[in-house]
């Protein structure tokens, strides 16, 4: 005697059965009547997909639209239980009563038409979303920049002078993803501030901290420019309390900042020193300053300062002025508009010398990580939706023959076609999965080797210790 049961989902928790409040989902206020259905499917039936290209296209079932969640579907992980609940408390009896409805008005059906009105029914509809993610996705890896250069070697070997500015402007108060801008702007200049060199000298100003945003105020604010921690060797404690002597408050004084950075580094001449300044801004000048030409005077006079600014969540007209300050000083403009791309920005793309550069391990444990996550994020709900579609086909299969609706041999003929095609699935989105990890751990494999070889290559010519954090 050939065993009976239903399928329940690709993974059966033995505790599913007693989770509670699943019934309360069965109904929804615009579930139409069996009958209702019974009359839409009978005008026209359309084939269901059999090849991949039309399963990736295909529609929804009408069951599934009606009384399943999209979240329901699709979920994985550790959530998974809550498919299985649901399909066997909610969604199934209603499956097994429209279908039966639907068979005891449709009796001369051929096998095929049966499998096409299950699909029609019961379908995912979820694949095309899905597996357009999967073809498209990139793991995110990027080449460092690895500089080169006759000149590298001389500038490597300078001793370096930087000088932070952040914008203490009352707009810093301002919201992100992440946090506020200026809370954001502390914390990362922090990190950032950890990866100098030991023997770098470095500076913070803050520039208009005091007073407010209103008329007012405003020569007290533009006034405003502050060495809150003075240019010397980095203290963590120090520049810690530095960084929360001041809060975003007033005006921009944003020129008179960059000229005060200019007192600071005038003493340090190019031949001996790296002079570089860094800004975080979130605005154009506002108290009446030329923050471009002040930015030309530190590039073109012998301390040569190169000037590179972060432009945080600004509208057009801030883009426009800061990468105007940005090329005047002979440095590098970038806008970034959260924390994400904040860090991204300071701590991976401002590395200034060789010196940090040649510690630069590539792609590290985390990018990798978060790699693989957003893969399996993508892969696991298609997986899972083409497994418990066709366990739907499967089940239906057995309660329609089970209730004499169809034959023996329709049964077989339903159930071996819905094999068929999750296996066509399966093995298209692990071929796909496969193909994708082979270009994440080939792209890994040769940024990492290039950073590698590229290290070993200027430890030799710059002394294997004399930029190295640990030996100094």
């Amino acid at each position: 005697m050939r065993k009976r049961g239903f399928l329940i989902g690709c993974i059966c928790f033995t505790f599913v059965l007693l989770l509670a409040g699943c019934g309360e989902q069965t109904q929804t206020e615009d579930k139409k009547e069996p009958s209702e259905n019974v009359e839409e499917a009978t005008k026209e039936i359309p084939k269901a997909a059999r090849t991949m290209e039309e399963m990736i296209e295909q529609k929804e079932g009408i069951l599934i639209q009606e009384h399943m969640d999209k979240e329901i579907e699709m979920v994985t992980g550790w959530n998974i239980g809550d498919y299985n609940a649901f399909y066997e408390e909610t969604f199934r009896p209603i499956m097994e009563k429209e279908l039966r409805d639907y068979f005891k008005e449709n009796t001369d059906l051929t096998k095929e038409e049966v499998y096409d009105y299950l699909i029609y029914q019961i379908g995912s509809g979820q694949y095309k979303e899905y597996y357009d993610q999967l073809t498209n996705y990139e793991h995110g890896f990027e080449m460092p920049e690895l500089p080169d250069g006759a000149n590298q070697t001389e500038t490597a070997n300078k001793k370096m002078n930087a000088v932070v500015l952040i914008d203490a402007s009352g707009s810093m108060k301002a919201e992100v993803s992440g946090g506020s801008k200026m809370s954001l702007a502390k914390e990362t200049i922090g990190k950032f501030m950890e990866q100098m060199p030991e023997d770098a000298n470095i500076s913070l100003l803050a520039y208009g901290h005091v007073g407010t945003g209103s008329d007012t105020d405003k020569t007290l604010s533009c006034g405003a420019v502050e060495s809150v921690y003075p240019l010397q060797p980095y203290d963590a404690g120090s520049f810690s309390q530095a960084l929360n002597s001041f809060n975003a408050s007033g005006w921009t004084p944003l020129a008179g900042a960059i000229e005060k950075s200019y007192e600071l580094l005038a003493p340090y001449n190019t031949e001996d020193y790296y002079n570089i300044v860094y800004i975080v801004s979130d605005g154009i000048e506002t108290c009446g300053g030329d923050p471009v030409a002040a930015a030309k005077k530190l590039q073109e006079n012998n301390i040569q300062a190169k000037v590179n600014i972060i432009g945080f969540d600004v509208d057009d007209e801030g883009q426009q002025q800061l990468k105007q300050v940005a090329d005047a000083g002979g440095g590098i403009y970038a806008t970034v508009r959260d924390k994400s791309e904040l860090e991204t920005q300071v701590l991976k793309k401002w590395r200034p010398t060789i010196g940090q550069l040649v510690w630069t391990n590539g792609v590290d444990l985390k990018d990798t990580t978060d790699a693989m996550q957003r893969m399996n994020d993508i892969y696991n709900p298609l997986y899972f939706a083409s497994d418990r579609e066709r366990n739907r086909i499967k089940n239906a299969a057995y309660f329609l023959n089970d209730e004499k609706l169809i034959s023996d041999e329709t049964e077989e003929y339903v159930l071996s076609l819905a094999d068929e095609n999750e296996d066509i699935r399966a093995s298209d989105f692990k071929a796909i999965k496969e193909e994708k990890e082979k270009e994440m751990w080939s792209a890994h494999k040769e940024i990492n080797d290039k950073v590698k070889a590229w290290r070993e290559e200027w430890e030799e010519k710059l002394g294997k210790d004399a930029y190295n954090p640990l030996k100094q």
